[in-house]
């Protein structure tokens, strides 16, 4: 059982043509071969890829890579792996680069330093499904009072139907008064129709993605929906050495 857990309905999935793609690079400023780090005896992207293998509804798992030591990592443990180019600047033209190879419906974009209940993805999984005429769905949780000054957790906030208004790395909304909606912190996760995914890819960076550095808020600038499904749970992000440490903590092993 996961050390975490993430609650929303449950119902029977068919069988849709969805990729869930976990783009995952060697180079990182802070932490350099991070996906190769090894956390209770496997590495980071093995968890990762474990995690979302086994989700219902999925028609393929897969690695998306420009370095060949962690294809050889994913081979060596029986994932999918696809090797990508180089020069892609982000996950998502990674992820889109190889899409327009596959015969998918809908693309799920797995962070590959974040280690999943995989409840979460089922349910992105789930509302691709039942939601066809959404473009993009995300996932938040309640934020935490750590959350609302961090700039590192972003914060979303949605119209009455459940779509992102916007997303910032600054408090929103702002509290001039008691009430209001719960605050919501954004996880990076998304699913995407193929098409959509695709046409995001191919739009230049927008003004308030320069400004916020968010990406997602792209889609927003140029008037692509993003619908935002609040569950309860919590993640394993990996980005700095503090964060491996505390992963391993969490995982019950040290190295």
């Amino acid at each position: 059982m996961p050390p975490f857990s993430a609650h929303s309905e449950t119902s029977p999935l068919p069988t849709p043509r969805i990729v869930a793609a976990i783009p995952a690079r060697y180079g990182s400023t802070r932490l350099p071969a991070k996906p190769l780090a090894t956390i209770a005896g496997k590495p980071l992207i093995e968890h990762v890829y474990r995690r979302v293998e086994p989700v219902p509804g999925l028609a393929r798992t897969v690695v998306l890579t420009d370095d060949e030591r962690i294809a050889e990592v994913v081979r060596a443990f029986g994932g999918d792996c696809q090797l990508t180019p180089a020069d892609c600047a982000s996950g998502t033209d990674r992820i889109a680069w190889a899409a327009r190879s596959w015969d998918a419906e809908a693309v799920i974009n797995v962070q590959g330093d974040w280690i999943l209940d995989p409840e979460a993805v089922a349910t992105l999984a789930r509302h691709l499904i039942a939601c066809p005429a959404d473009p993009m769905a995300t996932l938040a949780v309640p934020a935490s009072p750590g959350d609302l000054d961090n700039p590192a957790s972003v914060k979303v906030v949605c119209c009455l139907k459940g779509y992102a208004l916007y997303f910032s790395r600054s408090a929103i909304p702002y509290r001039r008064a008691e009430g209001g909606p719960t605050t919501l912190k954004h996880w990076g996760i998304y699913g995407y129709r193929r098409d959509t995914l695709l046409a995001l890819a191919a739009l230049p960076q927008s003004p308030l993605e320069r400004a916020e550095s968010l990406e997602q808020l792209r889609a927003l600038e140029n008037g692509i929906k993003i619908r935002v499904l609040t569950i309860r749970g919590e993640a394993l992000g990996v980005d700095t050495p503090e964060d491996l440490e505390r992963a391993r903590t969490a995982l019950g092993n040290s190295g």
